[in-house]
């Protein structure tokens, strides 16, 4: 895959953030797309190696569509200059978590993991009753040197630990939060050589699976809402 490809088009869409300029170069997107899938692809692969959970995909079923939703933002460019994908168990599906990457250029790129939507009310009683059963298990990921090494807990959360959870439980803190996920922002350099971004990529991401692996345990149970 080329990486480089993928920047060179995302930065001239947030250039010319608007349907005709987007229309105009519909082969561009197509290239650049298709390197997207290819990247998707070889990470299946690597994540495979050590999460073989994931080997069933298929690239284009994980990735978000470039089409943003403005009904209700003030900001009305028509289009998100990014690519991105979710690579879990089940799909581009918020639970089970799973690797999310977005590339987006002039600092918006990540790698994350972890649970990101706070919406949904059932999965966070369940990560709270984990957390609370579990604080040794939540301790010893989060703390781990390889863990630390990349990332730091990040979530929604409220200002204090809600009804019928200890205040003073070890893990109280995190009992507060609403969602918990992990990012891992990337420069353009760092992706811009595809060979070496995938090399770091697999890495992050293998750092990342116990956090995904507890959170996946305590939501065992969920079921997303049917429409």
């Amino acid at each position: 895959m080329n990486t480089q490809t993928i920047l060179k088009y995302l930065s001239e869409l947030s250039a010319n953030n608007d349907r005709e300029w987007y229309h105009a170069h519909k082969d561009d997107y197509r290239s650049a797309n298709e390197q997207f899938e290819q990247l998707i692809q070889a990470l299946i692969y690597g994540i495979g190696e050590f999460d073989d959970g994931v080997l069933h995909n298929v690239p284009k079923e994980l990735t978000f569509k470039l089409v943003r939703d403005t009904r209700f933002s003030h900001d009305k460019s028509p289009y998100n200059p990014s690519f991105r994908a979710h690579i879990s168990s089940k799909g581009k599906l918020p639970v089970p978590v799973g690797y999310y990457i977005m590339i987006k250029p002039n600092g918006g790129s990540f790698l994350g993991g972890g649970l990101f939507a706070d919406m949904f009310a059932n999965a966070t009683a369940m990560v709270r009753d984990y957390i609370s059963a579990h604080p040794d298990e939540w301790s010893e990921i989060i703390n781990a040197a390889e863990f630390k090494k990349y990332f730091d807990v990040k979530g929604t959360a409220l200002k204090n630990v809600p009804a019928g959870y200890d205040k003073n439980a070890p893990q109280s803190e995190y009992l507060k939060f609403k969602s918990w996920y992990v990012e891992y922002f990337l420069t353009d350099e760092e992706i811009g050589d595809s060979e070496k971004f995938m090399q770091n990529a697999l890495v992050v991401f293998k750092a990342m699976k116990p956090f995904n692996d507890y959170l996946n345990a305590a939501m065992k149970d969920f079921k997303m809402p049917t429409r």
